[in-house]
């Protein structure tokens, strides 16, 4: 692993265990919900999610990719489990890839065409950022959305969410947030 890649791949290993949670929320009884006719299921949604780091880390490997060729048609789930084997298979493949990694791979050059025309060309680890990380971060929070509008508690993400907070202090049953200053300094520590 590089240098370069060592950070991505921590803050990596950090959002897989917040999606974790976000999928584990999932209710079996849902996937085939969808918020608007346009919209993806949420079973295929869960399941894009839990597929995008392998699927796109195997994708930016490539030295191109044509866009005409994919289809970009998320499949519905059987089930949860298979949701969270997806997520599981995913990591690890997402993993091996950025940590097999060279330096040179990183900062060499992905091209993503249409139809053999070219869309651009950016450095693998650009591609890496925003493809796989910043689009695996995009369709969680949708994802998040989908829960809400169901009624399922949504998990933390990164800080106190409507049901659940991490920093509550808990008194007769109520949940009272720390003033904003002490939550400022644990956040700097």
């Amino acid at each position: 692993m590089t240098k370069m890649i060592e950070p991505m791949l921590n803050e990596f290993r950090e959002e897989t265990a917040i999606t974790r949670r976000v999928l584990e929320r999932v209710p079996a009884d849902k996937l085939s919900w969808r918020p608007h006719p346009k919209s993806m299921s949420l079973g295929q949604l869960a399941l894009h999610v839990a597929s995008i780091p392998g699927a796109l880390a195997r994708i930016a490997q490539l030295e191109e990719f044509d866009a005409a060729k994919a289809t970009f048609d998320p499949p519905a789930p059987g089930d949860v489990k298979e949701i969270h084997a997806a997520l599981d298979q995913s990591v690890r493949s997402a993993e091996e890839c950025l940590s097999g990694m060279s330096e040179q791979a990183a900062q060499g050059n992905w091209r993503l065409s249409f139809d053999g025309k070219e869309v651009f060309t950016k450095p693998r680890v650009g591609v890496l950022r925003s493809i796989m990380l910043n689009h695996w971060y995009h369709h969680r929070g949708q994802l998040s959305v989908y829960l809400r509008l169901l009624e399922v508690p949504v998990p933390v993400i990164y800080g106190r969410m409507a049901d659940e907070n991490p920093f509550a202090r808990k008194r007769n049953d109520l949940f009272i947030a720390p003033p904003l200053h002490v939550i400022s300094v644990l956040l700097a520590a």
